[in-house]
């Protein structure tokens, strides 16, 4: 069948065709390697990867082996398992936060958990995020994600209906990369302000030099729980995600996509004091969080997760994963440069995307003035030259090929005159 017709059936059954993920209209059939084919047959290099989860490719056999040894033994038992544990000790190896490990499935779930343990942690209630920051669909995470409405900070627009105005009042929303405005509202709302949570490298805009340092310190400073949702950048922008490349380290984070190895799993990490509320023997049923989910730390999602972990720390895999990412940098900014196109690239060598504008991007307001419009023109013409490529985002994968990049370079010098 075609994707037209399979989008007929899913129009039927599924509220606007879809999932509510990526474009309705196209349907992945496989994937292997950095490549994707559609229902349709068109053969596709993926800069998508399945939203960031597949960073060493599809089907990568070394994963699929273990998987599928697993399957032999078990799906998921709603009990402890050895390859839980195993995973959990990594990531308390990798990131520089964890000192205990709790699982959820999505990293949404892991967001929502770690703004409620911060308010059980200090008894306040207020939440501070980031104007455009992404964390999930909670309430909270739908505060200010992606407003129409711009309004004086730091006041919150929801994005989403069904969220009570009581929800609005418990949240603070900062403009991204303005220190000053950042740790004052800080320091106002001390008492009051329970946890910041933010993506260091905020959708794709990355922090302004010394930002995070003084985000860091005024949260210390006042007794307010510092979370860095690392769901996107655990295990991408260095192997120790975010904490390792720019040096901050927070009281909380949340992790997923790629711990799961493309399974569903996701977790919260921190410090022991903090998760110590996972624990009722520990601070009693006043404090207790309670917390648990169906396939929360399942033994198939922790068997890819752990291989998965294991190939990136071989040697070179995340040098060629920033060669590759920076080669890309330069094939969209020589060709659309070229073609007379003035365009930002923003972001990270390993995730990064297009901001036609002629200004630098420092925050969300910034990148919304771009011109969005022909961003999403020029992925349609990518697609056409067999690129596939989501709006917002460029994801790069350690396995991308020679080949694949040459493809790619064709593909963006075509598209880039054709805009």
């Amino acid at each position: 069948m075609s994707n037209a017709a399979w989008f007929d059936r899913a129009s039927t059954v599924l509220p606007a065709g879809g999932f509510g993920n990526f474009d309705h209209s196209i349907f992945i059939k496989r994937g292997l390697g950095a490549r994707v084919w559609d229902e349709d047959g068109n053969e596709l290099i993926d800069y998508l990867i399945g939203s960031g989860p597949m960073l060493i490719g599809h089907g990568h056999p070394e994963v699929i082996e273990v998987v599928e040894k697993q399957l032999r033994d078990g799906l998921t038992f709603f009990a402890n398992n050895a390859l839980g544990v195993e995973l959990a000790e990594q990531i308390v190896d990798d990131m520089a936060c964890a000192e205990q490990v709790r699982y959820v499935t999505s990293g949404g779930e892991a967001d929502m958990y770690a703004i409620r343990t911060a308010r059980a942690f200090t008894g306040k209630p207020k939440v501070m995020k980031f104007e455009g920051g992404y964390h999930g669909m909670s309430a909270e995470a739908q505060m200010s994600l992606a407003p129409t409405q711009l309004v004086n900070f730091p006041n919150a627009v929801p994005d989403s209906a069904g969220i009570p105005d009581s929800v609005r009042d418990e949240m603070l929303i900062a403009p991204f990369n303005d220190t000053e405005f950042a740790v004052s509202l800080i320091a106002e709302h001390a008492d009051e302000l329970a946890c910041v949570i933010m993506e260091p490298l905020q959708r794709l805009i990355p922090p302004a030099p010394g930002f995070l340092e003084a985000v860091r310190e005024a949260c210390t400073k006042h007794g307010v729980i510092l979370i860095f949702d690392e769901i996107v950048t655990g295990y991408r922008l260095a192997y120790g995600g975010a904490q390792e490349k720019y040096g901050v380290t927070p009281d909380l984070c949340t992790l997923g996509k790629i711990v799961g190895g493309g399974f569903p799993l996701a977790a919260l990490a921190g410090r022991k004091d903090i998760m110590s509320h996972f624990d009722k023997g520990k601070v009693g049923a006043e404090g207790f969080l309670m917390q648990l989910g169906t396939l929360s730390g399942n033994p198939i999602a922790a068997a890819a997760g752990i291989k998965t972990m294991e190939i990136l720390r071989r040697e070179g895999t995340y040098d060629k994963l920033r060669s590759d990412g920076a080669r890309v940098m330069e094939m969209f900014r020589k060709h659309l440069g070229d073609a007379g196109h003035t365009v930002q690239i923003v972001g990270d060598e390993t995730l990064f995307d297009l901001a036609f504008i002629d200004r630098d991007v420092r925050d969300y307001r910034d990148y919304i003035s771009a011109d969005g419009a022909t961003n999403l023109r020029f992925n349609d013409l990518l697609r056409a030259r067999g690129i596939l490529k989501p709006p917002g985002k460029t994801y790069i994968c350690a396995a991308l090929m020679e080949e694949d990049l040459q493809v790619t370079e064709e593909a963006i010098e075509g598209a880039a005159a054709a805009l």
